[in-house]
């Protein structure tokens, strides 16, 4: 299949799936595991310090998320790089600068021209991570199979499950971040995507201790003749908020819609999150909407350049860049992925990739 970017698929228990991701993955993840090191140290982490995070997220992890945490143990190990420097990895969100990312959409079957359930996003980041980009697919002992967009070394981002699981992310800030004993953002979102079904999801979201906010748009489809679901759930150090859709709709941008026991930090400085959620709502419209509709909406210049679509032309500084790296459209009935090299707008195909094509 064509693909815009590596596709690594591994089989086994969870250790035995971190051992031969690591293996697979091993030049990408040293490359990362280094271009990270690079950026903590830039914001006067030195290695000492980040493995010392790391041993602290590497013991939240095992008491909260033993399975993850057995995966990435494993991922260490057959990476060659040091247990405590993969865990900082994953707490990439906790340890940097936290700009601003990413815009997800969620679209019940009742609105969709193909009757499924669908979420959608772009994720906007430094585009210097765009080479140490994956697409992780994993079936463990127990025939559960994930499918994610994640960072090499990293278990999971945007992705889905064999029980039509799915889930979209997005970077939140409150004063409530930095709490320690909390498991790293993409622990936590690994652990969500390994559960079979979205009340579970929903329990492991909200009670797993976290030291920084973000935002989970979950999905589910059901069986044949029984309606999906979506849901979007903003989780902080300590509260939970949650949004339910609008004529069939959630989207979401970086900044709570839904929690105002929190305060949210971009008050602080203003951002395009302010109106990206709300455009891309009112970009939707209310008539049914084919996969190419939420495409256009990702292609989005409205506020250009710190549009829907991200481009890398306007930031003061390294650190501050940012652009829509990738877009992607996960059809959870199908259990497909199409995903684009972004910016989106420049995006001359979707690649499909299907959970029943892979393990063959």
């Amino acid at each position: 299949m064509s693909l815009p970017l590596p596709l690594v698929e591994v089989e086994g228990t969870p250790g035995e799936c971190g051992v031969a991701y690591g293996v697979a993955a091993r030049s990408m993840i040293a490359a990362n595991t280094a271009n990270y090191l690079e950026r903590f140290a830039a914001t006067g982490l030195d290695r000492p310090a980040v493995r010392r995070a790391g041993t602290l997220f590497r013991a939240a992890s095992r008491q909260h998320a033993p399975r993850i945490a057995e995966m990435l143990d494993g991922v260490a190990e057959g990476a060659g790089v040091p247990v405590e420097e993969i865990y900082a990895l994953n707490g990439r969100t906790e340890l940097l600068y936290r700009n601003t990312e990413c815009t997800s959409i969620g679209v019940l079957d009742a609105r969709t021209a193909s009757g499924h359930t669908i979420l959608a996003q772009n994720w906007d980041w430094h585009p210097a991570q765009r080479p140490y980009t994956l697409l992780l697919a994993t079936r463990d002992e127990r025939g559960s199979a994930v499918l994610t967009l994640t960072e090499a070394g990293m278990l999971a981002k945007t992705g889905f499950n064999d029980a039509g699981l799915g889930v979209c992310v997005n970077l939140l800030t409150s004063d409530r971040d930095g709490r320690p004993g909390g498991v790293p953002y993409h622990v936590l979102l690994r652990a969500v995507l390994e559960q079979r079904v979205l009340g579970s999801a929903l329990r492991v979201a909200c009670s797993t201790p976290r030291s920084a906010s973000i935002n989970m748009l979950l999905g589910q489809a059901f069986a044949a003749g029984v309606p999906g679901e979506i849901i979007d759930v903003e989780v902080a150090p300590g509260d939970v908020g949650v949004l339910n859709p609008v004529d069939g709709v959630i989207t979401h941008a970086n900044h709570f819609e839904a929690l105002p026991t929190v305060h949210d930090t971009l008050r602080d400085f203003g951002s395009a999150s302010f109106f990206r959620s709300a455009r891309a709502r009112r970009l939707l419209g209310s008539g049914v909407l084919a996969e190419k509709d939420l495409q256009s909406v990702l292609a989005d210049h409205g506020g250009y350049p710190q549009s829907i679509c991200r481009h890398d032309v306007d930031a003061l500084t390294d650190e501050d860049r940012s652009e829509s790296l990738y877009a992607v459209v996960l059809d959870l009935d199908e259990r497909r992925m199409s995903i684009a090299a972004g910016p989106p707008c420049q995006a001359d195909t979707y690649h499909e990739i299907r959970l029943s094509g892979l393990f063959a």
